[in-house]
């Protein structure tokens, strides 16, 4: 009865990530004049109009509908199950500020990658968990309880369909009934949808293409010659020194067996990607790195929007609709 046609999916998260991070605050959030044209101009879509309290609200709404439709699907697949409520907390205001254009900050955390603001100080003993559903669960037969979990969220994804890092091509139809209650809650939702998909693929092309856009060419080229003369030859363009830190922690964790505390390889890593990090900063600076990519965000975002107006005019619509 769940089981239906996969429909597209469309990478929404990463372009949240692109359509908010464009230009950050020095608090770490996006204030309104702060945006990029685009950024902007689908703030209401991704609930960028609502304040911190509306935005918990629609959360929790959505988590109490989507727990309803879980339940719903469960009882007719023969198991009981209670919604659980949000295993969560949210908190968007910190005093932890991301600042990568201060040398001061950019001295002590260097990218905010392996260091950063927060991450010396003592995790706060949160509230412990109570799964609504464990003592229902614990009195199933070790059959039944793999039975109640494939129903729940699918069965385990074949070796076969699992790619080198472990990642998988996520498909609602075999992820049992978390994945049709999303797909359910998902089905007026723009973003994810086969009418809006021609605008969101441009919006992700459009953003994935920036970082080696030619009207960069010329800004980039000056920030590479700039990190060769200070040692760190090889770059093309800006945003790759950042990545180069990345890949070496992606690869460090890959090849994790076991935690360690204080790792001296780790440690290590920090402090290259600080004195990179440096480099960079100093690069942007001489360069007026900051000032002259927004300026040429800016004219690349309105010409996006121009060349597609009437799309993102209905998909702005149909967002704000969907929020109602």
């Amino acid at each position: 009865m769940y089981r239906h046609t996969a429909g597209a999916v469309v990478g929404a998260v990463a372009l949240i990530v692109a359509l908010t991070g464009c230009t950050p605050a020095a608090g770490g959030g996006a204030e309104e004049e702060e945006l990029s044209p685009l950024s902007r101009y689908l703030s209401a879509a991704w609930g960028g109009d609502l304040s911190e309290e509306e935005q918990i609200e629609r959360m929790e709404k959505d988590n109490a509908e989507r727990e309803e439709l879980v339940a719903q699907c469960m009882t007719e697949e023969g198991f009981e199950y209670i919604p659980a409520p949000n295993t969560g907390s949210i908190s968007f205001a910190s005093d932890n500020v991301y600042e990568p254009d201060s040398q001061e900050w950019v001295a002590q955390y260097g990218y905010g990658m392996i260091n950063y603001p927060g991450g010396d100080e003592a995790m706060e003993p949160s509230e412990e968990y109570v799964d609504p559903n464990a003592d229902y669960v614990s009195s199933l037969s070790a059959a039944e309880q793999t039975a109640f979990y494939e129903v729940l969220y699918g069965p385990p994804t074949p070796e076969e369909e699992m790619s080198e890092d472990g990642s998988y091509e996520y498909d609602w139809t075999t992820a049992g009934c978390h994945g049709w209650a999303q797909h359910e809650m998902e089905g007026d939702d723009p973003t994810t949808s086969d009418e809006h998909k021609p605008i969101m693929d441009a919006i992700n092309d459009f953003y994935m293409g920036l970082a080696t856009a030619p009207e960069l060419a010329d800004l980039n080229a000056a920030w590479a010659t700039c990190m060769d003369e200070g040692g760190y030859p090889g770059f093309a363009a800006q945003g790759d020194a950042q990545m180069s830190i990345s890949d070496e922690l992606n690869a460090y964790y890959e090849n994790q067996t076991e935690w360690i505390e204080d790792d001296p390889e780790l440690a290590e890593l920090g402090e290259r990607e600080i004195e990179l990090a440096l480099v960079d900063l100093e690069c942007r600076e001489k360069t007026d790195y900051r000032d002259k990519n927004t300026e040429v965000m800016t004219v690349l975002e309105e010409q996006f929007i121009a060349d597609h107006q009437a799309e993102l005019d209905a998909f702005l619509a149909a967002a704000e609709q969907a929020a109602r």
